[in-house]
Order: C-alpha cells, then sequence, then structure tokens
C-alpha cells in the first residue's frame, strides 16, 4: 500500500492549523502540525516531510529566518502562508528559497492546487531526462527543443533560461533569483536585461507571445513557467 505524502503545517493560529489539517487530511495527506519555529525545524529534522506550509508572523522567530534555516538541509517543498501581503516579503520569501506564496485570507482549492504543483516539482527532479508540456519538449539529454515536433533554434544563454523555468515548472521564480543563476551576481538588478531575453524566448515558443501560455509574467516579482493549471 502507498504510503501518504506528508505535510508539516508551521503556524501558530490554533484555527488555521485545524482548518489546514481537516482540508489536508480529507484530500488523503498526512499532516504534522507545529506552533513555533522551534518545533516546526525540530519536526522538520526528526520527521522530513514531503511539503513544509509555513508562516511567517511565528511567536518566536521570523518566519523568514524559518525559512534560510530550513533551505539549509531541507530540499523539500515549502510553500509561506502569511497574512504578509507586501512585495517586498513575497520577493525575499522566494529569494530565501520558497516554492510558493499565499496569503490569508486564503482559497482552500487554491492552496491544494498550490501544494499539487510544487510536490510535482520535488519528485525526481535530478532523474528527469526530458520534460514535455503539451507540445513543446525539452530534452535534457540532447539539448534539443522541439515545438509541434519541429525543433527550435535556441541559443545558449535562450535554452538555458527555459530549462531553469521549466524546472521549476508553476514555481514563481524572481527576477534576481534568474539573472543570478543565468547571467552571475553581478546581474541581479539587470530586470531589464531578462526581459528582453524573456521576450525573445517568447516569440520563439509561444502560440501568440502577446497572450503566453508557457511563460507567465509575475508582475513585480518574476516569472513563472506554467502549462498544468488545476481547477
Amino acid at each position: 500500500m502507498e504510503s501518504k505524502m506528508s505535510i508539516l503545517i508551521i503556524d501558530d493560529e490554533v484555527q488555521i492549523r485545524k482548518l489546514l489539517e481537516i482540508t489536508l487530511n480529507s484530500n488523503d495527506y498526512h499532516t504534522l502540525s507545529a506552533a513555533t519555529a522551534r518545533e516546526g525545524i525540530t519536526m522538520a529534522v526528526v520527521h522530513p516531510p514531503d511539503l513544509i506550509v509555513l508562516d511567517l508572523g511565528l511567536p518566536d522567530e521570523d518566519g523568514q529566518v524559518v525559512l534560510q534555516k530550513l533551505r539549509e538541509w531541507y530540499l523539500g517543498a515549502i510553500i509561506i502562508l502569511s497574512v504578509r501581503s507586501s512585495e517586498e516579503d513575497i520577493v525575499k520569501a522566494l529569494d530565501n528559497g520558497a516554492n510558493d506564496y499565499l496569503t490569508k485570507p486564503f482559497r482552500t482549492g487554491e492552496l491544494l492546487a498550490r501544494i499539487r504543483t510544487a510536490l510535482r516539482q520535488t519528485q525526481n527532479i535530478a532523474q528527469i531526462q526530458k520534460l514535455e508540456f503539451d507540445n513543446l519538449v525539452i530534452d535534457l539529454t540532447s539539448r534539443i527543443v522541439t515545438l509541434n515536433n519541429e525543433p527550435i533554434k535556441l541559443t545558449a544563454t535562450e535554452y538555458s533560461l527555459l530549462t531553469l523555468l521549466a524546472k521549476n515548472d508553476g514555481k514563481v521564480l524572481t527576477h534576481s533569483y534568474i539573472l543570478k543563476n543565468i547571467w552571475g551576481p553581478g546581474y541581479t538588478l539587470q530586470s531589464q536585461y531578462l526581459r528582453v531575453f524573456v521576450g525573445q524566448l517568447r516569440k520563439k515558443i509561444e502560440p501568440n507571445s502577446n497572450v503566453p501560455k508557457f511563460i507567465l509574467t509575475e508582475s513585480g516579482i518574476g516569472y513563472r513557467f506554467c502549462t498544468k493549471m488545476d481547477e
């Protein structure tokens, strides 16, 4: 019998923890709960979950610090669930390694969809040799990209940008994260530079570059590669 995926909830609000436990358990997930940063980190170490739902407003330590500590060793998915809704908080959390960010109050259906997407991202990603998204196929072994079974000519930089986005399907990648990973630390503030390359890539892979299907813009934050949206 296949074991259930486990989700650790780190949130100091009792009502939120209870709501999440009921929602997740009824959707066939196994849940663990912690009310403090210290308790949550300990539980993550002792029983590493498949995914962590993390609040930023914890009583004993700021959630951003907790996120940084977790990312020193934890490779699973982390979704931030917080009342903080400023662009600065969202960008900081994503830069610190969060897979996704939802603000309270939240819709349970959307949270479940984000969880499914985040779990897909982290399952056997290292073993994947070919990424397939409808009619777009990225062969990581041969470095060949095809659209509608026709090869697409990409520059080395365009290929690196596409694979970085595609390997993180569904995850918001900030401007600085993409720039640092593709061009290096010295380019983290060159968002206009990135915008140009995204525009070039969209013209090559999107059916309509003005209404993108694959590379979606997260205004003021970065980009999300997305082809499978859960209802």
